[in-house]
């Protein structure tokens, strides 16, 4: 699973496994090591939520998707859910969870698990 955070915008990517898995046990979860310290970042299925919804609390940051949606999205060929959480003064959290695709150029990263890219030609 990957992280990536820009301003007031979080976006979780994960691989074929781990979609599989979230959507057999209603989680997947990551930690990065700090020394002393770690950093978590965990996807979770929730009951009774509409969208998806986020928090941060103790290190760690939980993305939870509404439980229907997570339990069939292995299944589908839905590539993920977005949306924009309210905050507190009229502010705006973009959240964003998709299906990890295969880079279309060369990298060093292990991209076995991810899913095939549509965009490349065979």
């Amino acid at each position: 699973m990957k992280i990536r955070i820009k301003g007031n915008s979080v976006r979780f990517r994960l691989t074929q496994s781990e979609v599989k898995l979230l959507s057999e046990i209603g989680s997947v979860q990551e930690i990065t090591e700090f020394g002393t310290h770690a950093f978590q970042y965990r996807v979770q299925l929730m009951k009774g939520i509409q969208n998806l919804q986020a928090a941060y609390a103790h290190n760690e940051i939980v993305l939870s998707i509404p439980e229907t949606e997570g339990r069939e999205w292995f299944q589908k060929e839905t590539v993920g859910f977005e949306h924009e959480m309210p905050l507190s003064e009229g502010k705006k959290l973009h959240l964003l969870v998709e299906k990890d695709f295969a880079c279309l150029e060369n990298t060093a990263e292990d991209q076995s698990d991810n899913y095939p890219n549509p965009k490349l030609q065979c």
